[in-house]
């Protein structure tokens, strides 16, 4: 990278080439405070640094790495679906979760997203006419012990969710039987788990759904500032293999991302507009991505019966089929469903 043609002062040129930054991907892939303790540059110049780094990527930004992995963006226009389950969010996605590409879900905690990757869990196992893909799901659990009481909870409840499909098919299905769970305490785990387990579940093909909840535990917590460029590494091994499995075996991936406070709007380039937060790992791993959605809390709280539940907001970041638009969810008993009228 070519630093002197930027507009930017020579002690913050300098300052990037000391600690080896060589591309404008490079520096937008270290946040705002991990920047100015790598260059021992202050705030302001570390804001100067992104906005003008960010304009400069906006005006030749890469493809997410799918689109072009073997020319499979056309997939995406016309293909398989996975239903999330519910009639309004599945409008949102144009049918559900795209099958054979890598989802992202980040969000804050208690926004909701591992209770939507729960209720994917399930309905990948209904025949293709219910839009499911008539097989189980492997789940990952990174951080959090996997909350099997609300797995059981919304297995109770299909029926209420599921009022498209007949009750004496959904009795017949033995749904906790067909969720495979993983632990991955690091690194190390997770690549053994999907290099060995989980290719093996697929070939089988008993399962036909993989969610990790969630990938920036392990990248976050193995890592320090300093390492970025080990992490990227990592981060680029890890979605080539996620890749691998979903292209070979036809499979919807489905990552939970944390999300992280935005440092300045140049922080925000790949992150809802309207959002004071973004999804974490920053480009190296959005760029692995081929749809990202964004789960958050808004104001204001919906009532149905005897219960109540927060509003939330599932938004579509970017995707090659999708526009970015939203849709007003709430999480009830029996699973996540869209909010039509408030």
């Amino acid at each position: 990278m070519d630093w002197d043609k930027l507009e930017l002062n020579p002690r913050i040129i300098a300052a990037v080439r000391r600690v080896k930054l060589k591309s404008l991907r490079e520096v937008l892939c270290v946040s705002g405070p991990d920047l100015q303790r790598l260059t021992g540059l202050s705030r302001s110049d570390v804001q100067q640094l992104l906005s003008v780094a960010a304009t400069a990527y906006r005006r030749h930004p890469p493809c997410p790495a799918l689109l072009l992995h073997h020319g499979e963006s056309r997939r995406f226009d016309s293909g398989l679906r996975l239903s999330v389950g519910c009639a309004v969010l599945d409008e949102l996605l144009r049918g559900g979760l795209p099958v054979g590409g890598v989802t992202e879900l980040s969000g804050e905690s208690g926004a909701g997203k591992t209770q939507l990757a729960l209720q994917l869990c399930l309905s990948v196992q209904y025949p293709t006419q219910y839009r499911g893909l008539n097989s189980g799901a492997v789940f990952i659990c990174t951080e959090d012990s996997f909350p099997i009481r609300r797995l059981q909870q919304l297995i109770r409840d299909q029926s209420c969710l599921r009022s498209d499909v007949p009750p004496s098919l959904i009795s017949s299905l033995q749904f906790s039987d067909h969720v495979y769970i993983e632990h991955a305490a690091d690194l190390d785990s997770l690549q053994e788990c999907l290099s060995r387990r989980v290719p093996l579940l697929l070939a089988r093909g008993v399962v036909r759904l993989l969610v990790v909840d969630s990938v920036a535990a392990l990248f976050r917590s193995e890592f320090q500032a300093a390492d970025w460029l080990e992490r990227n590494k990592q981060l680029l091994t890890f979605s080539s293999k996620l890749h691998h499995l979903s292209m070979e075996f036809s499979t919807p991936v489905l990552c939970i991302n944390q999300v992280k406070d935005v440092f300045s709007s140049s922080d925000n380039i790949l992150g809802p507009l309207s959002s004071s937060m973004c999804p974490a790992l920053g480009l190296a791993w959005a760029n692995q991505v081929m749809v990202r959605l964004m789960m958050r809390r808004i104001q204001g709280t919906v009532a149905r019966g005897d219960q109540t539940s927060a509003l939330r907001r599932l938004e579509v970041v970017f995707a090659p089929h999708l526009p970015r638009d939203g849709r007003d969810a709430a999480v009830w008993k029996e699973g996540v469903r869209g909010v039509t009228s408030r």
